[in-house]
């Protein structure tokens, strides 16, 4: 389910996704900024305004690497 967060002053978005997708998300930055296209997010630079109240939408779960196996093996 999808979040909303309200921005302290001078916040940067990818500090914001990093504590909130616990580290591990690639892509989440691009999905935050697209969730979040009718207040422009990337209008307002690199350090975000006090009070934005932002969506930080569900991500789909990472994808598991799979294991390489050797023809030889």
């Amino acid at each position: 389910m999808a979040r909303t967060y309200t921005t302290k002053q001078g916040e940067m978005l990818d500090l914001i996704c990093f504590r909130h997708y616990d580290r591990r998300q690639a892509g989440a930055v691009e999905a935050v900024l697209e969730a979040n296209r009718h207040i422009a997010l990337a209008s307002y630079g690199p350090h975000l305004p006090r009070g934005l109240v932002i969506t930080l939408p569900d991500l789909p779960a990472p994808r598991q690497a799979r294991k390489l196996q050797n023809l030889w093996d």
